[in-house]
């Protein structure tokens, strides 16, 4: 499968009612969500405090999908073990955590989540340029476009978002890689084909899956809107590459050079 694959909608649980949580994980299940979501938030790297590792360890046993466990904290490298050893299947941290974005640093926390059988991803804020992901493309998973600045759910998308997606396509295909490209912050239906067309496959989904009057209609057209724009997009579809959600983890260490 190439970088554009078939869409998955990851819907957020910091938007569910946590007083009804199991039910919100067996409707978004039943819908055919892809991923479920989770925030993690220290109260430093950004301006909230959320859920941590017991969540996520609770959630493993009571959740059939695969945990897309999103870390904006500031010690990754610190608190990495934590969530796989909770059960994180993908596990996605902040570049910025990393101030001088040491190669070494950052090439550990990756090894740190490839080597025990999960999916390694990086995440983008808005601000920071995307070529700073770029000589870790060949070891990720997956990559997280923010489209709001993280910290809270609700927030609206910012317009430009999808043209740092592409940029992040681009850089990909020119690498001969295909990590999956996520985008989070501010999806909804009027915003799905947008990021669709410019290459997002996985699209993070909070209030606009657990607000809506109908959730699993709301997840059903987002993916719908999501994957008519991808399949009708301007950049070309690269043939030969494996998409990273239906192989092993560990297979991927080749590009490590293992």
């Amino acid at each position: 499968m190439d970088v554009f694959g078939q869409v998955r909608i990851a819907p957020s649980l910091l938007s569910a009612d946590f007083m009804n949580m199991e039910n919100a994980v067996r409707m978004i299940e039943d819908a055919g969500a892809g991923f479920a979501h989770v925030d993690v938030m220290d109260g430093h790297f950004v301006p909230n405090l959320t859920v941590g590792v017991p969540f996520v360890r609770q959630l493993k046993g009571a959740c059939g999908l695969p945990l897309d466990v999103h870390l904006m904290i500031t010690n990754p490298l610190e608190q990495i073990p934590w969530f796989l050893e909770a059960g994180a299947d993908w596990l996605t941290f902040h570049i910025e955590a990393f101030p001088d974005a040491s190669p070494a640093d950052v090439g550990r926390a990756i090894s740190l989540i490839r080597d025990a059988g999960a999916h390694p991803g990086i995440s983008l804020r808005p601000a920071t340029p995307a070529s700073a992901i770029q000589p870790f493309l060949p070891l990720l998973d997956m990559v997280g476009i923010m489209s709001v600045n993280p910290g809270f759910s609700g927030q609206s998308f910012i317009e430009g978002s999808e043209a740092r997606i592409a940029e992040v396509v681009s850089m990909a295909r020119a690498a001969g890689v295909c990590p999956l490209i996520s985008v989070d912050g501010g999806i909804d239906c009027s915003t799905a084909a947008a990021v669709g067309r410019a290459g997002a496959d996985v699209l993070v989904a909070g209030n606009a899956v657990f607000k809506a009057a109908d959730p699993a209609a709301a997840i059903a057209e987002i993916a719908r809107l999501a994957q008519a724009a991808q399949e009708g997009g301007e950049t070309p579809r690269r043939a030969a590459c494996t998409d990273p959600a239906t192989r092993p983890a560990q297979d991927a260490r080749a590009a490590q050079g293992r």
